[in-house]
């Protein structure tokens, strides 16, 4: 379906992106309930609509952390010495600049690491602390959804900062061990 988003451009909008197309015997085993169907694919949702969003202004927020950050990809990536180089200070300088226009559009808070404190708080309020993951006693396609978000700062100052400065961490440890013995 076309519509138009928030900021005036005309979009291709699926509505069913989220939903898993599973017969109900299939669902049911899956999900025990159509409630913990929902919750997943609201959590899916939020993680690509407000997530996401927040991790630029967070791991260029500042030239320190915008070169930081370069400097991780530039050695991760094996850059040559003059390509790195280019690649470091051109690809900082302009994600800097990139972090602060998006911060203005997706109405970030000052201190933006603040939006990112209070998401991982939120989420791990979501999940309670009556289960390890947002899908039980395993992870569901919420908590992968969150912890592929999250994923990509580790290493980087924002990442350590949100371990330090929300509840996120326990759960985001719960995952790393689900994700290993998973791939056992």
């Amino acid at each position: 379906m076309k519509a138009v988003n928030d900021q005036g451009k005309e979009v291709t909008e699926f509505f069913n992106k989220y939903w898993l197309m599973l017969d109900e015997k299939e669902a049911q085993r899956m999900y025990g309930g159509k409630e913990a169907r929902t919750e997943e694919m609201k959590w899916r949702q939020w993680a690509d609509d407000w997530l996401v969003h927040l991790i630029s202004p967070n791991v260029y927020r500042t030239p320190a952390e915008a070169l930081a950050s370069f400097d991780y990809i530039v050695r991760e990536g094996k850059f040559g010495a003059l390509e790195g180089a280019v690649a470091k200070y051109m690809g900082a300088a302009a994600m800097y600049l990139i972090s602060k226009r998006l911060k203005s559009r997706h109405h970030l808070q000052d201190d933006v690491r603040e939006d990112l404190y209070e998401a991982a708080d939120k989420w791990v309020a979501a999940v309670g602390k009556d289960r390890p993951f947002m899908g039980g006693e395993k992870p569901n396609l919420a908590d992968l959804a969150v912890y592929g978000v999250l994923r990509v700062m580790e290493g980087l100052e924002a990442f350590d900062d949100l371990m330090r400065h929300s509840r996120i961490q326990p759960w985001y440890l719960r995952m790393e061990k689900a994700i290993a013995e998973a791939l056992q």
